[in-house]
């Protein structure tokens, strides 16, 4: 009986071709497939929709040469986007245009999905039960970035597709090199910030304050690129900045590929740093946990509003942080950034749609308000995200069996969302003058405070769609708050191409916000998005009161 027990396992208690220890591996990866798939669908199709409707609209060098005039002295979409190198020529535009959108939506993408499969898993209890298997701490690690590893493959199989395609037609004319190239430049972003989110996986020990860590980082990052790029003589910063690197690498305008190499080193040093943290910390500590013991504080239990403040405090002071350095240094550079490009038409041309007639500081500032709007929409999308966690990890229940309603908890956690987005929006603002303020750039304090005000809006719709979903498809809320906000994003910056339908337009809740401090803001338009919020976060509210809590431990949220 006991050599029965203690022989040999069968192989046939193992599936065939599945190791038991590679088991985290194949888990991580099934989540960053399904994942990293969807975005890189997403990307391929933005691709070859924007090359065909660039191709189609110029078609000769003097309609080309026409848009370059426009676009390459555009401070405000050069800040946004990145230096414009020979945009005239087709290759110049595809290079300029992708690496600047989709770098920045890939990197979100990348600290987003690996704080959520790596510490996200750790937080939630679940990667304990995968160690007592045939793995280590390190090997655990090792499998868990191999996992996310087939995530970016998975996202760069369609990008790669997607270049393929509009490099074949006979007006952009990129052979597989060239597409090879900018394909591997356009998931860089999210490879690096894959390994940062897992850096800071190690850091703290909860996944929004690794989260909010690795944006901090990226929120610096963006910030030193923008300077770099509108700054005379301060292009030297663009070599601080990992998008800085992204974007010096000028996959199809340049020769040089070097600066992917700084993208690789970098990658290579934090994969191999949050192998060796992952190996010395135990499961479910991090870095700067903190002491052990520590004497009991009561503040903020007394209801479960305060509870989520108390929880959720230092991820919100990290974002605050983050916007109001972000935005003190715009402020900051705004005026050196414009002093030799007074009455350039790009601006104006850029904003024109959105009927923005401003001064170049102004007209600065209302382009990058773009930045902070999408900052405030993914803390919308956070909170959200964070709300159904508490029901899927089983957290509410345990307050729900208190004299507690789930209306009162669901509208108390929504008010204090709200409240967190406007603090946020006034942060911005109050930082935007601070910054303007110390060089005289001349935009007075209560307009930057009403383009604080401005960026709100969009996030309360993204908010009420979040808790709609909630209500009605809980499992799904990330992937929908998460989509619609990439999706927003992506046809925002594709507006600067006039054959964009104007339906098309309408779907992107930044269209409807207007560039303040550049114009003033557009109050009916803020009123209709607060409006649809609101009808959203009723629905979501009602359609939650009528099922049942759903717990689910594989979904993406």
């Amino acid at each position: 009986m006991t050599a029965t027990l203690t022989g040999p396992r069968s192989d046939e208690t193992t599936p065939s071709g599945r190791h038991p220890s590679t088991i985290i591996a194949r888990q991580v990866g099934r989540e960053a497939v399904r994942s990293g798939l969807l975005w890189g669908l997403a990307f391929g199709v933005f691709i070859v929709l924007q090359t065909s409707a660039y191709t189609s609209q110029y078609k000769t060098p003097v309609a080309r040469a026409g848009l370059a005039r426009a676009y390459g002295t555009n401070l405000g979409l050069n800040a946004l986007l990145g230096q414009a190198k020979a945009i005239n020529t087709v290759g110049g535009w595809v290079e300029w245009r992708f690496l600047g959108i989709l770098s920045i939506l890939g990197s979100v993408w990348g600290l987003l999905t690996s704080s959520r499969l790596l510490r996200g898993e750790e937080g939630a209890g679940r990667f304990d039960l995968l160690l007592v298997g045939q793995t280590t701490r390190g090997r655990a690690t090792i499998q868990s970035l191999t996992g996310l590893a087939v995530g970016v493959m998975a996202m760069f199989v369609p990008i790669l597709v997607g270049t393929i395609i509009v490099g074949h037609g006979a007006s952009v004319g990129l052979h597989l090199g060239q597409s090879l190239a900018l394909s591997a430049a356009l998931i860089s972003g999210s490879v690096m910030f894959l390994t940062i989110g897992s850096l800071t996986s190690q850091l703290v020990r909860t996944r929004e304050r690794a989260a909010a860590f690795a944006g901090t980082l990226f929120a610096v990052a963006f910030a030193l690129r923008m300077v770099a790029d509108t700054v005379a003589g301060a292009h030297w910063l663009i070599w601080l900045s990992p998008l800085g690197w992204i974007e010096e690498s000028h996959p199809l305008t340049g020769h040089d590929l070097s600066p992917l190499w700084i993208v690789l080193d970098m990658t290579i040093i934090t994969s191999v740093a949050t192998w060796r943290l992952a190996q010395i910390r135990d499961v479910g500590a991090a870095v700067f946990s903190g002491s052990d013991t520590s004497a009991p504080h009561l503040r903020l239990l007394g209801n479960p509003v305060t509870l989520a403040i108390r929880l959720a405090r230092s991820t919100i002071g990290g974002w605050l942080l983050s916007v109001a350095a972000f935005v003190i240094l715009i402020g900051a550079t705004a005026e050196s950034a414009t002093a030799d490009r007074s009455g350039s038409s790009g601006i104006g041309q850029a904003l024109g749609r959105l009927g923005a007639y401003g001064s170049s500081v102004a007209d600065y500032l209302g382009l990058t308000m773009l930045m902070v709007a999408l900052i405030v929409a993914m803390i919308a999308a956070t909170q959200m995200t964070a709300i159904r966690r508490e029901e899927a990890d089983g957290h509410l229940e345990v307050l729900l069996v208190r004299p507690l309603r789930r209306s009162s908890w669901l509208a108390g956690r929504v008010a204090l969302s709200v409240l967190i987005l406007v603090v946020t929006g006034v942060v911005g603002g109050l930082g935007t003058w601070i910054g303007a303020a110390s060089q005289n750039a001349g935009i007075s304090l209560g307009a930057l405070i009403l383009a604080g005000f401005n960026v709100v809006p969009p996030a309360i719709v993204l908010l009420g769609l979040g808790a709609m979903t909630y209500g009605l498809w809980p499992r799904k809320t990330g992937v929908v708050v998460y989509g619609y906000l990439a999706w927003s994003f992506l046809i925002e910056m594709a507006g600067g191409l006039r054959k964009v339908s104007h339906w098309l337009l309408n779907s992107s809740v930044f269209f409807h916000m207007t560039p303040a401090p550049a114009t003033n803001p557009n109050w009916t338009s803020a009123t209709i998005m607060i409006g649809l919020g609101a009808v959203g976060i009723f629905f979501g509210g009602f359609s939650f009161l009528r099922r049942d809590l759903q717990t689910d431990a594989g979904e993406m949220s």
